[in-house]
């Protein structure tokens, strides 16, 4: 499989998940979530913003939003890694980046093995039926509906009822790429 495709692969599966920004507040002065988004989820605002809950791992924590800006944080019980298909995916324990209507941008904390190399996806634009990642020297483009699921960390979307690997809850998951 070229490169590419597998670059591309590996961000659509997941790595679309939602990053945080770099907090441009002081310190002593943490972001808060507006009224209106208190008691949401992290995925119920990453919905609100356009984007289908897959883009993160189950798990989140918490999350921080300031919505002057779009800037972001997520937060999970430690660093969360998977696979998809032949893919590994790689979630810090806060990801970061800024958050608009059908765009995240700045991400950091989500990679994706590529060969040997861990890549960060950097951005992740929803082109109508399609999520279109970029690694910053390339994009690719995967169809929505491979992120109606959010993956588990550890097992991905090949999971058992406890959570651990499994053999046959996933595997009727395909990911497919609009290469």
């Amino acid at each position: 499989m070229a490169p590419l495709h597998l670059l591309t692969l590996l961000i659509l599966t997941s790595s679309a998940t939602v990053a945080t920004a770099s907090n441009h507040s002081s310190p002593s002065a943490p972001i808060t979530s507006p009224p209106s988004l208190r008691g949401l989820s992290a995925y119920d605002v990453l919905q609100s913003y356009g984007f289908p809950i897959g883009l993160l791992p189950k798990g989140a924590l918490d999350y921080d939003l300031d919505p002057s800006t779009g800037g972001f944080s997520v937060h999970f019980n430690g660093t969360c890694s998977f696979s998809l298909e032949a893919y590994q995916i790689r979630y810090q324990s806060t990801v970061t980046g800024q958050i608009s209507p059908d765009r995240l941008s700045n991400l950091r904390g989500v990679s994706v093995k590529v060969l040997l190399f861990w890549i960060n996806i950097i951005e992740v634009v929803n082109s109508g039926d399609e999520l279109d990642f970029s690694v910053g020297i390339a994009s690719a483009g995967f169809p929505m509906d491979n992120f109606y699921i959010s993956p588990q960390c550890g097992c991905g979307l090949n999971c058992d009822s406890g959570g651990r690997l499994g053999e046959e809850s996933g595997a009727g998951v395909k990911l497919r790429s609009n290469m």
